[in-house]
């Protein structure tokens, strides 16, 4: 980056043709701004590594309960009881015999026969 000296004008008016840039010198920091800098970095590490840490004892608690459910859960049967009766797929094309029927296990014999 440098600075540009304004008390020159140049002929297009921007005042930045001939201006003269003086060089910016690269300033040392101190002992105490090194310090602050991996103290901070020191920070932001150990911060990342407690969020990882978190995040995986959540994913183990998580999968530790969905291992403990219980496969004959007793709230199926109930729900499964409540459910409705579903009324079986009717296919009139299938039935007419114009295409093949969806369900494999229905019997040839119950599509209708197709006149010519």
């Amino acid at each position: 980056m440098a600075i540009v000296n304004d008390d020159t004008s140049s002929p297009r008016g921007d005042g930045h043709a001939d201006a003269a840039v003086e060089p910016l010198h690269y300033l040392v920091s101190t002992e105490r701004e090194l310090r602050s800098q991996s103290v901070h970095r020191l920070q932001l590490g150990l911060f990342g590594m407690c969020a990882v840490l978190l995040i995986v004892a959540l994913a183990n608690v998580i999968m530790d309960r969905a291992q403990t459910i219980d496969a004959d859960d007793p709230n199926a049967q109930v729900i499964a009881a409540d459910a409705d009766e579903t009324d079986p797929v009717v296919d009139p094309l299938a039935d007419a015999g114009v295409v093949p029927a969806a369900d494999p296990t229905q019997e040839a014999g119950t599509a209708a026969p197709v006149k010519k």
